[in-house]
């Protein structure tokens, strides 16, 4: 079969490639990336437009991890001289004063994080998909039916009101938290929502050196401040549900007195800018994140609170990992869909994982609350990580994504 024949999606003709990729955000769009040089052949499926996708008005704490991966794939010098990067963090238990400080040193790096907008990652990879051969979009797309067999996977998709057949050997969800693809595949998960929600909106500052990132605990639930270019931060705001929804429906005047009051004056005057968006906050883990021809990734098979801004970068290393998985498998010459393949990636990432969730969970509920043991007992850990600095060294590893199993991707 001819490159040509591979991708001819006319009508009443199946597509046959190597794997099929449903979602394509970041995290789908890094793993589609992460295999360039794979000889695999693959499509995204993408509800929506490039343009509309890019288009999403939100910011993410990138770990130093997630730089590397991205600088393996070839898209960090696209996307580093947009974005900001921190060298310091903070930690603090609401007004009390005494704040655990981590600062480059600690690693032996020159930075400890980016900030990086949601437009200006997913623009980079897509215009980097444009230039690898075997893989190709399809976009808007709309994901119909999916029906497993022994062998393969047939997907059925809509594409501008026409109705195609896909045939691959795999399928990668990647379609979030909601994922179409683990529900028609029946994988169950695990975990709860939260009592909270989470409010976020960038501010304008007066401080004209801002190269920290603020993680300010208070009994409501933590709040991050992430530096972004230009004077602005980015605010990740958790609160109880009732809590973040009057916050949300401030006038502008009350939201501005509140704004200053829990910022406490460390960037200088703040000014609200834009709108305020809000969101649920949920943990969550897939039972399994494999099966015969299916694999999950990101929020399709995890969920994790947002303190310490871990979501995304969970699901980049999934892609990462994933990625090395197949193309180790392929040059083998393995069946990349078999369950034995893709369980080597169920046990790498779904450990890594539980950790993170676990570790937020507990951040979470430590310092969300105003009972007296828990209080001394939080601000006796914030003393201990100031001052041993092998727990402080490890903490920050586990930050930045430096504790774990590396991808060969990142070690370039």
């Amino acid at each position: 079969m001819t490159k040509k024949q591979i991708y001819d999606i006319g009508v009443n003709r199946a597509v046959d490639c190597d794997l099929i990729i449903v979602g394509g955000g970041i995290v789908g769009a890094t793993f589609a990336c992460a295999l360039k040089d794979s000889g695999l052949r693959v499509i995204i499926i993408e509800a929506q437009t490039p343009e509309k996708a890019a288009a999403r008005q939100r910011a993410y704490n990138l770990s130093l991890l997630s730089g590397r991966i991205f600088e393996g794939i070839g898209v960090w010098g696209q996307i580093l001289p947009q974005i900001a990067q921190y060298r310091n963090i903070r930690l603090s238990d609401g007004e009390y004063p005494s704040a655990v400080e981590f600062v480059p040193a600690d690693l032996g790096t020159e930075v400890l994080g980016y900030v990086a907008g949601h437009g200006v990652i997913l623009s980079a990879l897509q215009r980097f998909l444009k230039t690898c051969p075997g893989i190709q979009w399809l976009c808007p797309a709309e994901v119909i039916d999916i029906c497993w067999e022994d062998t393969e996977v047939t997907v059925e998709v809509q594409v501008e009101g026409k109705m195609r057949q896909l045939r691959s050997p795999l399928i990668v969800g990647a379609d979030g938290a909601k994922s179409q693809v683990r529900s028609r595949s029946r994988i169950s998960t695990r975990g709860w929502k939260y009592w909270q929600s989470c409010l976020t909106f960038e501010i304008q500052h007066q401080h004209p050196h801002n190269d920290t990132a603020f993680e300010r605990f208070w009994n409501t639930g933590p709040m991050g401040v992430l530096p972004l270019p230009g004077n602005r931060c980015q605010i990740v705001l958790t609160a109880p549900h009732a809590t973040a929804k009057a916050l949300k429906d401030l006038d502008e005047v009350s939201f501005q007195q509140e704004l200053e009051r829990r910022m406490g004056g460390v960037l200088g005057k703040v000014e609200a800018i834009g709108d305020r968006f809000i969101f649920p906050v949920q943990l969550m883990q897939s039972e399994n994140y494999t099966r015969s021809r299916l694999a999950l990734i990101g929020d399709a098979a995890h969920c994790c609170h947002p303190v310490g801004g871990q979501g995304l970068n969970l699901g980049l290393r999934d892609a990462a990992a994933l990625a090395q998985v197949l193309q180790e498998a392929h040059k083998l010459g393995e069946d990349i869909g078999s369950l034995p393949v893709l369980r080597r990636y169920e046990k790498w990432r779904k450990g890594e994982n539980l950790t993170i969730l676990g570790f937020t969970d507990f951040l979470d509920r430590m310092f969300s609350n105003q009972w007296l043991p828990l209080i001394l007992l939080r601000r006796l850990g914030l003393w201990m990580l100031r001052y041993i600095q092998p727990l402080k060294v490890f903490a920050l590893q586990l930050m930045t994504g430096l504790k774990g199993r590396t991808p060969e991707l990142a070690k370039n």
